[in-house]
């Protein structure tokens, strides 16, 4: 592998970034258009196996056939000394594995990142491209928030035919590669793609149903000592309701997420589109009743691998916030409650000696109201001839006067105040 200032091609090597399951990836200066990308370089040990150089160059196909911002970009393909390379954009920022890990988040910048993610694969989809490996090692946020999906070297084209229900179709998997290979991670596979099945995009779906199962309750729906035991957990078993692994989390959320990872694909979303409108929907809601409330931000808890300490105050925050919110209610309520009492108790009442049915109603003043108005405040001037009312009909809320025995009125106020309640001044 290259060494600090070799030059591979046009690209200058300036250090070591990483490493993958094919090849290893670099920093390197493009010394003709002058900007840094990530070069990664096929592994020397297999550069000889036909199988995958055919992957690598798949991935470099993949992702060059998908102009999209949440994916990663592909610059260019090339070789050298007998391996091959591709060059795509410098990714400044971190891992959603090591953002879990880092800090907790707030559910508001979780519902971004997972929006950002289906945008992605609605794009890949619509291209007629399943990705294949959706987790959290290949989706990478940079540091101004952009998620961006990354390794399409599992990806392949949708099937186009039908496919066949064959007695072998449970044992032979359909990946293009050796006949019986399974093909992906094993924890954030769906149950077709365990069991070899043809994939089809929903198969993207339930792996990032995973992925958001795990961002939001800092756990996995399917585990097990062994990849086999975590086969067999996402063959078997449902995962545990969201409710009880994070009860504060919103009820619609959980209903997302478990739609996700329904087993059988039918029964799943669709089209990552109608889950990329149900995580937009929520988190419009969110942000409403927030603005409404006015909480606190509310975090969902880092992720923290072992057993050492508490993971996070989530549950804490997002209770102090609700007991808050119950607490402006019954205020409210109280308080709604001494106005209606004081209302009904200084009431007018008719005189007692008068006689039901002797009263007639007689029009003394005429106004159409404005479309939508429900009611209108009005007040007799102290000599009984005119009437002050608020009205809406010039937009904003404003007082106007008639004279009792007329139908036109005079707008006498014209400000950004809700002018609604007209008095009388009692000059001598």
């Amino acid at each position: 592998m290259p060494n600090a200032g070799e030059n591979i091609s046009h690209y200058k090597i300036i250090s070591a970034i990483g490493a993958g399951g094919m090849g290893e990836v670099y920093l390197a200066e493009d010394t003709k258009l002058e900007r840094q990308v990530a070069l990664k370089i096929l592994l020397a040990e297999v550069a000889d196996d036909d199988e995958r150089v055919r992957r690598f160059v798949q991935e470099a196909k993949a992702a060059s056939a998908l102009n999209h911002p949440n994916i990663l970009t592909v610059f260019e393909i090339g070789s050298f000394d007998d391996s091959q390379y591709i060059a795509t954009e410098y990714i400044k920022g971190k891992t959603l594995r090591h953002r879990m890990r880092e800090s907790s988040m707030s559910l508001d910048e979780a519902l971004g990142i997972a929006l950002q993610v289906a945008t992605a694969l609605a794009a890949a989809h619509e291209a007629g491209i399943i990705h294949r490996d959706i987790k959290p090692d290949n989706i990478m946020i940079r540091d101004d928030g952009v998620v961006k999906v990354l390794d399409f070297g599992l990806a392949k084209l949708t099937e186009k035919n039908v496919e066949t229900a064959e007695a072998e179709a449970e044992t032979k998997a359909q990946f293009n590669t050796e006949p019986g290979m399974i093909m992906g991670t094993a924890a954030y596979m769906s149950p077709e793609q365990a069991r070899g099945h043809t994939l089809d995009p929903r198969s993207d779906i339930f792996s990032l149903g995973i992925v958001l199962y795990e961002l939001f309750t800092s756990k996995r729906p399917f585990d097990g000592e062994s990849h086999l035991d975590v086969i067999s957990s996402i063959l078997k078993d449902e995962p545990q309701a969201l409710r009880l692994a994070a009860p504060v989390l919103p009820r619609h959320l959980e209903r997302i997420v478990e739609k996700t990872l329904r087993k059988d694909r039918d029964q799943r979303y669709q089209h990552v589109k109608d889950l990329q409108i149900d995580l937009q929907d929520l988190r419009d809601e969110l942000k409403f009743e927030a603005k409404l409330n006015h909480t606190a931000d509310q975090s969902i808890p880092a992720q923290v691998t072992g057993a050492e300490g508490p993971k996070s105050t989530f549950t804490e925050r997002i209770s102090a916030t609700r007991r808050f919110t119950l607490l402006h209610a019954i205020v409210f309520v109280a308080i709604v409650g001494l106005l209606v009492g004081g209302i009904w108790y200084f009431r007018p009442r008719p005189a007692a000696n008068l006689i039901a049915g002797s009263l007639k109603t007689t029009e003394i003043a005429n106004w159409s109201s404005a479309p939508g108005e429900l009611f209108s405040n009005a007040s007799f001037s102290p000599d009984g001839k005119m009437i002050a009312f608020s009205s809406t009909k010039s937009s904003a809320k404003n007082i106007w006067v008639t004279q009792t025995v007329s139908t036109e009125a005079i707008q006498v106020t014209n400000d950004a105040f809700s002018n609604q309640d007209p008095i009388w001044s009692q000059g001598r």
